[in-house]
């Protein structure tokens, strides 16, 4: 889920945490998370779950432009994991990135750690060619990291199912004579078209007029990938559910200017 900074009304991050809590998940990606010297939303997300939480500030050695204003990624998880790296997606193409895409070894009960890959994506409408180095840059993240257990890339990647870097990880392009291969988890297993940044949301309306200043936009921008069979031939991981999240208002407040996404996975 991105959590939108502290835009919008400052009750949101209890509604978030009360949220997380009634969840209960074993994993969680956050994006645009708060950490200055006087404000740490991560803790206040996670206050009362139970989750071991790591903000990017913690593993980056300098601090990157504007991410005392739009935050930066988190991982949290059941079971006490470890950061093996945080890569600076960020580029001339794209040179106000704040967001490190952050991987994190999690130790599964009876399996063994898994890779869990956390990125924000360049927003800019026109920026897919950045996006698909970005993209290409996490299948490398991947491919260097991986475990037997397949690795899970879930965080707000700003470009819909049919866009080139969506469709070069689903398999279904190549990008500079490249390819791979990640279960989409709302593909599988989602109901509807699963918008994620869309005008039914009212957070979302400001930066939707800013950035696109057309009425009636919705899109699915969200993702959890999975790992798939060919890069994780002895643990597969078979995708049950996947839902929208965090959509609806609690007294008149919306959580976050995007939803987020929930999956259930057994493997």
């Amino acid at each position: 889920m991105n959590i939108w900074n502290d835009e919008g009304d400052p009750r949101r991050i209890e509604l978030i945490n009360r949220e997380l809590r009634r969840l209960d998940p074993d994993l969680v990606s956050l994006q645009e998370v708060l950490r200055t010297a006087d404000k740490d939303q991560l803790a206040a997300l996670l206050d009362g779950t139970g989750l071991h939480g790591t903000h990017q500030g913690e593993v980056v050695t300098l601090e990157p432009r504007f991410a005392d204003r739009f935050g930066g990624n988190a991982v949290a998880s059941r079971w006490p994991h470890r950061i093996v790296d945080a890569v600076d997606l960020g580029g001339a193409d794209v040179p106000d990135v704040p967001w490190r895409a952050l991987a994190a070894l999690v130790p599964l009960p009876d399996l063994g750690d898994m890779l869990l890959i956390v990125p924000t994506i360049s927003y800019q409408l026109e920026a897919e060619a950045a996006r698909e180095r970005q993209v290409m840059v996490l299948a490398d993240l991947d491919a260097r990291l991986r475990t037997e257990v397949p690795t899970i890339i879930a965080g707000d990647f700003n470009a819909t199912p049919d866009s080139a870097g969506i469709r070069f990880l689903t398999g279904l392009q190549s990008i500079d004579g490249r390819s791979t291969y990640y279960h989409d988890a709302w593909a599988i297993a989602g109901d509807g078209p699963g918008h994620t940044w869309t005008v039914d949301n009212p957070n979302a309306h400001k930066d939707i007029g800013y950035l696109v200043g057309q009425s009636g936009h919705r899109r699915r921008i969200d993702y959890i990938f999975v790992g798939a069979g060919h890069a994780h031939p002895k643990v597969r991981a078979r995708i049950h559910a996947a839902a929208v999240a965090f959509n609806e208002p609690v007294d008149g407040v919306w959580p976050s200017d995007h939803f987020g996404l929930v999956a259930d996975l057994v493997f």
